[in-house]
């Protein structure tokens, strides 16, 4: 889980314990699509983080098509919160996909986002075929 930034380099770098980072909370920090990207990319080679908490952040569509690439191949990430990030239904559409193949996530948060019954049904679909999510927040304004 390296390269993300410089700043969070250094952190990881300098503390032995952050070596196996398991939880990241980068709740409202203005992290637009191109720090999501860099995660994304960090997560497709990731071993230890479970949890990535990005709610409140612009990361937009093209951050989050990059995350749902991630799900794809990451096998540690089991909670991704990504409440109130300008979500729209492509994106659900893509996080649908990323969950066919995904075998470790257990909680996806989209509360709060523009996913609309497009992305509604594309995620409800998957779930058909998903038996590990368990928890998939949606508000009443994502529809």
């Amino acid at each position: 889980m390296t390269n993300v930034c410089q700043r969070f380099n250094k952190i990881v770098d300098s503390y032995h314990r952050y070596q196996t980072l398991t939880t990241l909370s980068l709740w409202h920090q203005q992290i637009g699509h191109v720090i999501a990207q860099s995660l994304a990319n960090a997560l497709k080679h990731n071993k230890t983080l479970t949890e990535l908490y990005l709610g409140g952040n612009p990361i937009g569509d093209s951050g989050a098509q990059s995350l749902g690439n991630a799900l794809q191949h990451n096998k540690a990430l089991t909670k991704l919160d990504l409440w109130d990030c300008e979500l729209g239904h492509v994106i659900a559409q893509s996080l649908a996909i990323a969950l066919q193949y995904n075998t470790t996530l257990t909680t996806l948060n989209l509360w709060n986002n523009q996913i609309g019954d497009v992305g509604a049904q594309s995620l409800a679909n998957t779930l058909q075929h998903n038996r590990v999510i368990i928890i998939l927040p949606l508000s009443i304004q994502c529809l």
